[in-house]
C-alpha cells in the first residue's frame, strides 16, 4: 500500500461510498488509476469491487444499472447519465482462443484480481480512505518509464493476443519503453493477433497512429504493422533515387510521421499512407533518377482497400483517401487558385491537406525544405485572409441561388441550373465577378440578352 492523493469525481467517490455502506471494498482501478498519477486526465473511470454482480444491484436501489456483462462481472452504473463500470474482483481460466477467458471465478481478493491485468502501470488500485493499492510495483514503472507485463509477458500475450498491440500502444501514448522481455514476447507472438477481430485491431491501431511516438513504433515493430497491413513491407528498402529523397520510402514516411506536428486522425493516417503506392508507379530515367508520377493515385487506391479492410467508417476512409490522392498535387500562391481548393474539398480538408504537404516535405531532403515550406506558410495566410472576408468559394456563399439563375436567365425546367450557377462561382473566384446580387443579375441578364458575350 502506497500512500498518494487521487482527485476522485464526485460520481465515482459516491459509487465506492455506497458499496462500502454495504460492507464491499471498492477501489477505483485500471487506466484512471494510471493517468491520475501521471497527471493525465481520464477518458473514464472502472470501479472494481469484492461485491458480486447481485449485490452491486442490491447496493443501487435507485440507479439506473445496466446488466453489461453480468457473466464476467461487469454491470454499468448511470449517475446523471454518465456511465461507470463497476466489475465484480475476479480471476480469469484459461484463454483458448487467444482472446477472452473461457471462464471466470469471483474472488474477494483484491490482488487477484489485479493480477490478471496486462501491465503493471494498469494493474494499480486507488481508494480515497485506504490509498494506492500498487501490488506489481507499477508506479516504479511509471517512474523509469518502462512497459512490464503482470507476471509472465509469454502468459500474457498467450492469454489476449491484442495485448501485444496494447503494449506498443502505451509506448507510443506515454512515450515508454518496452522492457526486452516485453519486446521479445512481441515479436515472437505477434502472429497470435490473426485471431484477434480485425475491430479490435483498428481501435488500437488508431490509437498508436494518433500518438506522437508511432514513427517510434513503425521502426520498432514493423512486422507486427505488417501483418495486418502486409503493404507496408513494400516500402521497406524501396529506394526513391530522387535528388528531393534522401531516404527509403518507408524511412521517409517514419521522418513524414515524425515531422508531422497534428494530432488529428485523419491527418495522421494520410501522412502514414501517402506513399504506399510508390513501389507500384515508379520509372527509372535515363539519367538515374527514379520518377513517381501518379503516384498519389496509386497510393489512394492501395489505402482505400487497406482501410476497408480494416473496417474503417466510410467518412474517415473517404477523407483519408481524398488527402492522399491529392497529397502530390501542384500548390500554388494567389488568392483564386486557393480557393478553388476550398471549394473542391472544403476548409478542413484543405487545413489537412496543408498539415500533410509539409509533413511530407519536412520528411524528404532538408535542402530544399525552407522555401517548399515558406510556400506552403504563404499559402496559409492567404486562406486566413479569404476565411476573415468571408469571400465566397463555395455555391452556398453566392449572392444568387438557382431560382435566381432560372428566372433571370429564362431556362426551362430541366435546364442546367447547375452549370450556370457553377459557371458565376468560378468566375466569382478569379475574381471577374463582383459576389454581389444585383451585379450577378445584371450579369446573367446580359448573357441572356446577348448583350455580355460568354
Amino acid at each position: 500500500m502506497r500512500r498518494f492523493r487521487i482527485e476522485v469525481p464526485a460520481p465515482v467517490y459516491f459509487i465506492i461510498q455506497e458499496l462500502e455502506k454495504y460492507g464491499h471494498e471498492a477501489y477505483m482501478v485500471g487506466g484512471c488509476v494510471r493517468d491520475s498519477v501521471l497527471g493525465r486526465k481520464p477518458h473514464d473511470y472502472d470501479i472494481c469491487t469484492s461485491a458480486t454482480p447481485d449485490e452491486i444491484l442490491q447496493a443501487f436501489p435507485y440507479e439506473e444499472i445496466i446488466p453489461t456483462g453480468l457473466q464476467h462481472g461487469t454491470v454499468t452504473i448511470l449517475i446523471n447519465k454518465e456511465p461507470f463500470e463497476v466489475t465484480t474482483y475476479r480471476i480469469d481460466g484459461d484463454y483458448s482462443d487467444n482472446r477472452r477467458p473461457d471462464n471466470v471465478t469471483f474472488t474477494k481478493n483484491l490482488v487477484e484480481d489485479l493480477r490478471r491485468r496486462d501491465f503493471t502501470i494498469n494493474a494499480m488500485a486507488y481508494n480515497p480512505k485506504t490509498g494506492l493499492i500498487d501490488p506489481f510495483n507499477g508506479m516504479e514503472d511509471i517512474k523509469y518509464k518502462k512497459i512490464r507485463c503482470v507476471g509472465s509477458a509469454e502468459d500474457r500475450f498467450n492469454e489476449d493476443a491484442l495485448r501485444i498491440l496494447r503494449a506498443i500502444r502505451f509506448e507510443a501514448q506515454l512515450n515508454f519503453a518496452g522492457l526486452p522481455e516485453t519486446m521479445f514476447e512481441i515479436e515472437r507472438q505477434y502472429e497470435r493477433l490473426k485471431n484477434i477481430s480485425i475491430e479490435r485491431i483498428n481501435s488500437e491501431f488508431c490509437k498508436i497512429v494518433a500518438s506522437k511516438q508511432f514513427c517510434v513504433e513503425l521502426v520498432l515493430y514493423p512486422n507486427v504493422f505488417s501483418l495486418f497491413i502486409p503493404e507496408l513491407k513494400d516500402l521497406i528498402g524501396f529506394q526513391q533515387n530522387n535528388p528531393y529523397h534522401a531516404y527509403d520510402v518507408f524511412d521517409h514516411t517514419v521522418h513524414a510521421i515524425e515531422k508531422c506536428e497534428s494530432d488529428d486522425l485523419v491527418t495522421r493516417l494520410a501522412v502514414f499512407f501517402h506513399d504506399f503506392g510508390k513501389p507500384h508507379s515508379y520509372q527509372d530515367g535515363e539519367d538515374g533518377i527514379r520518377h513517381f508520377k501518379g503516384h498519389g493515385k496509386v497510393s489512394a487506391e492501395i489505402t482505400d482497400s487497406i482501410m476497408k479492410r480494416l473496417r474503417f467508417d466510410n467518412e474517415t476512409r473517404n477523407n483519408v483517401v481524398e488527402l492522399v490522392y491529392y497529397h502530390d498535387a501542384t500548390f500554388e500562391v494567389g488568392n483564386k487558385y486557393i480557393k478553388r481548393w476550398l471549394n473542391k474539398i472544403g476548409e478542413k480538408q484543405f487545413r489537412r491537406l496543408l498539415e500533410v504537404r509539409k509533413a511530407d516535405i519536412k520528411g524528404q531532403k532538408p535542402d530544399y525544405e525552407k522555401s517548399r515550406i515558406e510556400k506552403i506558410n504563404n499559402i496559409e495566410i492567404i486562406l486566413e485572409e479569404i476565411l476573415q472576408e468571408q469571400e465566397c468559394f463555395s455555391l452556398k456563399d453566392l449572392a444568387v441561388n438557382g431560382n435566381d439563375v432560372k428566372k433571370t436567365m429564362n431556362l426551362k425546367e430541366g435546364e442546367d441550373v447547375g452549370y450556370w450557377l457553377n459557371e458565376i462561382l468560378k468566375r466569382v473566384m478569379d475574381g471577374e465577378l463582383k459576389n454581389d446580387r444585383d451585379a450577378l443579375i445584371y450579369w446573367m441578364t446580359g448573357v441572356a440578352d446577348g448583350w455580355i458575350k460568354f
